[in-house]
């Protein structure tokens, strides 16, 4: 029971980060023409911010399934590494089932929480993913409800929340790592040139997204390579 407070505790300040965001993708959703259910339901099923906001504008263009498909797995496919990553510091109850179960709760904020116990529980880390998925969930709901209600100005203003979050999450990281700054500007860079440019700027947003987070990563995978500890870097 002391693990699963000290979760709840943790959990906290990531929960009221992502009502925040939530609102915002409420909003949105509605904007689109979901109803309020239906963006609660894609909220409570596909828990992640980033997934969800190119989920709904392919949603939004019948047929493009494929899209849709290449979009969230690339999107998503971090979550895996995540969940390997974590699955090192878990204790020996937490196996089996509870793995398949809590594993759909993983997310950037509660992994880079989680990880940094020294032993990961099963109560604590039921406990540091309550408040944070009802909280997405609740402001996403508040967010629908409230998208018809609140003056077209202020809907507009929320609707910046989401590039702050990621402007949040990045910018720190830019400053610390500088293959970041190569791998922010040539995916901006990318993504500019899909926009704009004939004929690409055809492409889906959830492949175009896929072919710029893609191809941003593999330019710096070659030019940055990760060392090992040894200093020879991976693969030799």
């Amino acid at each position: 029971m002391n693990n699963f407070k000290r979760g709840l505790l943790a959990g906290i300040p990531i929960a009221l980060g992502y009502l925040s965001v939530s609102f915002t993708f409420g909003i949105i959703c509605i904007s689109y023409g979901f109803t309020w259910w239906q963006a609660l339901i894609i909220s409570m099923t596909c828990l992640t911010s980033a997934g969800q906001f190119s989920g709904i504008q392919t949603m939004c263009m019948p047929g493009q399934y494929l899209d849709m498909l290449i979009s969230q797995l690339t999107i998503n496919v971090r979550y895996s590494f995540m969940s390997i990553s974590l699955s090192q510091k878990v204790d020996s109850k937490f196996k089996g089932i509870w793995r398949l179960i809590f594993g759909y709760f993983i997310t950037d904020e509660i992994f880079a929480v989680a990880v940094n116990e020294e032993s990961v529980s099963r109560s604590f880390f039921a406990g540091l993913s309550l408040l944070p998925y009802f909280g997405w969930a609740g402001g996403t709901l508040a967010g629908a409800l409230l998208g018809n209600v609140l003056p077209a100005r202020l809907m507009s203003a929320l609707g910046l929340a989401i590039y702050g979050m990621f402007v949040a999450i990045v910018v720190p990281e830019m400053k610390k790592v500088k293959a970041v700054v190569f791998a922010v500007i040539t995916a901006a860079t990318l993504s500019t040139l899909f926009t704009y440019v004939p004929y690409i700027n055809r492409l889906s947003s959830g492949l175009s997204i896929s072919i710029c987070a893609i191809a941003s990563a593999a330019l710096c995978a070659a030019l940055f390579p990760v060392e090992e500890k040894g200093g020879a870097p991976d693969g030799q």
